[in-house]
């Protein structure tokens, strides 16, 4: 793990795992909302065996960079902690310098990444998105929508019904759900102010441009996420990217997974695929 200081102050915790021989490129990864860097251990143990260095942070407000109570991004916390994942890639190139590096966002870390997309895209050679969606829609969706259960995962479970835990939501895999519900870093959303800035970022990831055409950009999502609609939210967002020009563009959906595709039942596959794919990005 190193450590590295925000210009407001944050001091943002990476966790980091590296191969035995030499690094063939990196992956840099963007958790989401109320989870943490450590839950990517298995992906970074099996990215490390192919010769990848990882990079996962604990975004502000999250596991060991918690630094103001779960959730707490901070005044302008959201641009900031975009601006983190492009201070942490600067770091990783001093670091490995003439590498290539991947982006891979989960969930809020996926919009985090559109975000970056906008703004940083020359610091990568690709960006993955899990568990990813039209931000603005998946809005729009949870504003109309009736009333379902309680808490911030209501609206989420509820075409899961009858559920379990809350959390049946994330995946059909009961042990990553209870794992997921016994970690005490988990199963938190954003403060107040943290999801309004993320909501205020909304319409400029619903109209990308000047992302680099040639840029690979790789979609992995369940059809039964309830952030994507039944996949209208995430066709959208890659309809929106063709008509902004980007020509290299990968789209998996995965029948019956929910949120967490990284720790589905057919993971094993969502691995697979997505480990192509940052093989090829990589060379």
């Amino acid at each position: 793990m190193f450590t590295f200081t925000s210009p407001d102050g944050v001091r943002v915790h990476v966790h980091t795992w590296h191969p035995e021989g030499p690094v063939r490129g990196v992956v840099q990864i963007a958790h989401g909302m109320g989870e943490h860097g450590l839950r990517y251990a298995p992906l970074a143990a099996h990215l490390t065996a192919r010769g990848y260095a990882v990079h996962a942070p604990d975004q502000r407000g999250h596991g060991r960079t918690m630094h103001a109570g779960p959730g707490h991004l901070g005044a302008d916390g959201w641009n900031r902690l975009v601006d983190d994942l492009a201070t942490l890639t600067r770091t990783t190139r001093d670091r490995h310098p003439g590498v290539p590096v991947v982006l891979l966002g989960h969930s809020m870390g996926s919009f985090a990444a559109q975000q970056f997309l906008l703004d940083h895209a020359e610091l990568v050679d690709g960006v993955a998105l899990s568990g990813t969606t039209a931000v603005d829609a998946l809005i729009t969706a949870l504003a109309t929508a009736a009333p379902a259960g309680h808490g911030p995962s209501g609206p989420f479970n509820a075409p899961f019904a009858p559920v379990r835990t809350e959390a049946d939501w994330l995946s059909r895999d009961e042990a990553q759900v209870d794992a997921y519900l016994a970690d005490p870093l988990c199963g938190f959303g954003l403060d107040l102010q943290g999801l309004a800035h993320m909501a205020d970022a909304a319409g400029r990831l619903a109209a990308p441009a000047g992302i680099p055409v040639g840029l690979p950009v790789a979609l992995l999502v369940g059809d039964r996420d309830p952030l994507n609609g039944r996949l209208a939210h995430t066709d959208l967002l890659v309809s929106r990217y063709r008509e902004a020009g980007l020509t290299d563009l990968t789209y998996h959906r995965y029948e019956g997974a929910r949120h967490e595709v990284l720790n589905e039942t057919n993971r094993a596959e969502v691995v697979a695929d997505l480990t192509a794919w940052i093989d090829r990005v990589t060379g």
